[in-house]
């Protein structure tokens, strides 16, 4: 496990940019050469006993993480929590996990195929979280996911590292709504993830969420090779509650529709 979480976080980001090119030029644009503070970072797995939540959230804890929120994706079959650090500055970390037993028995066997090649050590290693994917894959079999459920199609593709940053819109100096940043963002070229209108939430929810669509990166399969969406990056605007401080969980509605930026159908 790392020690430092600017050492966890300076690899996942490295790892994130090596399929996500356009981050940098976002980084660039948004912070005009200035820090971006990250608002969170997250990640997706299966609810396998090998590969579930827990096995991802305990490099977290190690660094001093606490688990707060959860969340219920009922028709993507989700399941999430989110930490935070008690460092505010520090990224919060959602992680989220596909409910296999609630999905189709093909999906089940592929997934089991893929769990199998896992190496039994490989969730304590300290690269853990920015490994990629651990296992050999078919095109039709990602094919097969995909069709039943983008998220799976993804993660056995992707495997894992940052599924997205997200930029604190908060704290960046030169915008001071999340309009203006999507505004900057399309006047640049990029493209952003219009599920649900392309903000996602309110200040009635505390939240204001927004995402690009995710870049494209060659993926190896057994088989030969595909361009698929990779990551992407998300911008939040966080609100005050009652007492002064700002809002710090998430909106399982607006969450729900960010998670369709890596969808091969979208853009």
């Amino acid at each position: 496990m790392h020690t430092s979480v600017n050492a966890l976080f300076e690899a996942l980001w490295q790892h994130y940019l090596a399929v996500t090119p356009s981050a940098l030029k976002i980084h660039q644009l948004l912070g005009g050469g200035e820090a971006i503070v990250n608002d969170h970072v997250a990640f997706r797995t299966f609810n396998h006993p090998r590969l579930g939540l827990d096995k991802l959230a305990a490099h977290f804890l190690a660094l001093g993480y606490e688990q707060k929120g959860e969340y219920h994706f009922e028709a993507k079959k989700l399941y999430a929590r989110h930490y935070e650090h008690p460092d505010p500055t520090v990224p919060k970390v959602f992680i989220s996990e596909l409910l296999l037993e609630q999905c189709s028995p093909e999906l089940q066997r592929i997934v089991a195929g893929l769990v199998a090649q896992v190496d039994d050590g490989l969730t304590a290693r300290e690269d853990f979280l920015y490994s990629g994917a651990p296992w050999r894959l078919c095109y039709a079999d990602y094919q097969t996911l995909a069709a039943e459920s983008e998220y799976a199609g993804w993660l056995a593709a992707y495997g894992y590292r940052a599924n997205h940053f997200t930029v604190s819109v908060n704290h960046l100096k030169d915008y001071d709504s999340l309009e203006a940043v999507n505004s900057a963002l399309k006047q640049a070229g990029f493209r952003l993830n219009d599920a649900g209108g392309e903000i996602k939430g309110s200040p009635g929810v505390l939240l204001e969420q927004s995402s690009t669509l995710a870049d494209t990166a060659l993926v190896q399969f057994t088989d030969g090779e595909a361009a698929l969406p990779s990551c992407f990056y998300e911008f939040a605007l966080r609100y005050p509650k009652p007492d002064g401080e700002l809002y710090t969980g998430f909106v399982a509605a607006s969450a729900d529709r960010i998670f369709e930026s890596t969808d091969a159908g979208r853009g």
